[in-house]
């Protein structure tokens, strides 16, 4: 259906090995039978949890983001690990980064954040029956007020924004999460 835009993979070779990103280099040939180079990070995917209290306030943390040297506003989130489910990375990257534990998961969707440059993928799920633990830099928001620091600029990291986002649909009864597909 779409073979018309596909891109065919004629070399590939990796250009950086990091501990934690790679960066593949590859020559590709285009649809119109041209040569062009694509250049791309492999990342191993990641989680982003929507911790939803029952009152409908969101669990919020601050987080130092060194390539932009600043703090953000996050959704706790976390890399997947090699063979690690991302149910079971979501818990631990909400226990790991908040302190809290949750009774009830949700899949919510899949998004792809960086398709020009990265084959990093983000899994989100909501997380309802929150139990504290250890306090962290985290805080608790309502979600009027989170859609206001999306509105002004506050939160622009754009999973978190996607979450708020989500998390208004799914509060108002206008979106229902989809079945979590196999292999997510």
């Amino acid at each position: 259906m779409d073979a018309h835009l596909k891109e065919i993979q004629k070399d590939s070779r990796q250009v950086y090995d990091g501990h934690f990103l790679k960066v593949q280099k590859d020559t590709i040939v285009l649809p119109d039978g041209k040569e062009s180079i694509r250049e791309y990070i492999k990342h191993p995917g990641a989680v982003t949890v929507l911790p939803l209290f029952d009152d409908g306030s969101v669990l919020m943390e601050r987080q130092f983001r060194y390539p932009l040297d600043r703090v953000f506003i996050e959704f706790p989130a976390g890399k997947i690990d090699p063979g690690e489910d991302t149910l079971e990375c979501a818990k631990r990257e909400l226990k790991e980064e908040t302190g809290y534990t949750a009774s009830q998961w949700e899949y919510v969707c899949t998004i792809h954040n960086a398709i020009a440059y990265s084959d990093e993928h983000l899994v989100l799920y909501v997380a309802r029956g929150l139990k504290e633990g250890e306090f962290l830099d985290i805080y608790k928001a309502p979600l009027s007020g989170l859609l206001e620091q999306v509105r002004n600029g506050q939160i622009t990291d754009v999973k978190t924004v996607i979450g708020v986002f989500w998390l208004e649909k799914i509060l108002s009864g206008a979106w229902t999460p989809p079945a979590r597909p196999a292999g997510v």
